[in-house]
């Protein structure tokens, strides 16, 4: 496979690089529990995943001050990390995939909501901080996700284009964000299922990235000799 100039992979990374839904779950209803809030999965699909925190402190501390409200989701960002430490393990055929476009030179950045110390800990914990050409913090943005801006922001700092990259996203609000910024979608069915994804925007929906048909979408939308042939 020979990329075409501008062609680049752009992944979200909770949920995307590794399954760690069920971690932020259980740092949810820890950090929540006590101001009345209990989560289950789809709850947490529906009302949790994917979004800023400052948005998440909005909407379930609203009697907190700003500051106050961020201070409980950092809360539950530092035990998170902590539950993260011993228990990161990447979406089935992720290496594989990373090894296919190191090898053919196709440039790949992480676009996340997550804070920093998350989306460090789990590119460490992995061991493929190396494997990305830019990492995309949507707070430290003027807009995260579901704006389009951290997808635009990864396509700058690649060199990117849109048209020819994909994007990988677990949450509603990530495909939203991609898809917004004009990049074809893969869902990751780690929590939501193939119907929701898709109603969300996505262009396919895999288990892991050891699927036959996840290769085929790439080339179709990345390889010089598929667009040549078209």
């Amino acid at each position: 496979m020979k990329p075409l100039p501008g062609a680049a992979l752009l992944f979200d990374i909770d949920g995307t690089l590794a399954d760690t839904d069920p971690l932020h779950l259980e740092a949810f209803n820890r950090t929540f529990g006590p101001y009345g809030h209990v989560f289950d999965k789809p709850r947490f699909s529906r009302e949790l995943q994917g979004l800023a925190n400052v948005d998440i402190a909005a909407r379930f501390v609203p009697h907190l001050s700003p500051a106050e409200g961020m201070a409980v989701l950092d809360g539950k960002e530092a035990m998170f990390r902590e539950l993260a430490r011993t228990a990161i393990h990447a979406v089935p055929g992720l290496f594989t995939l990373l090894d296919l476009a190191d090898a053919i030179g196709l440039p790949m950045a992480a676009v996340t909501n997550a804070p920093r110390a998350n989306a460090d800990l789990i590119l460490d914990g992995l061991g493929i901080r190396h494997r990305f050409a830019a990492v995309v913090i949507g707070a430290e943005l003027a807009h995260g996700k579901p704006h389009p801006l951290p997808y635009l922001e990864g396509l700058r700092l690649l060199g990117a284009r849109a048209d020819v990259s994909v994007a990988f996203e677990d949450s509603r609000t990530g495909i939203a964000s991609a898809t917004a910024a004009g990049i074809a979608t893969v869902g990751i069915r780690t929590s939501l299922p193939h119907a929701d994804l898709m109603a969300a925007g996505a262009s396919l929906s895999v288990a892991g990235y050891d699927e036959p048909a996840l290769l085929a979408f790439i080339a179709a939308r990345v390889e010089a000799v598929s667009a040549a042939a078209v």
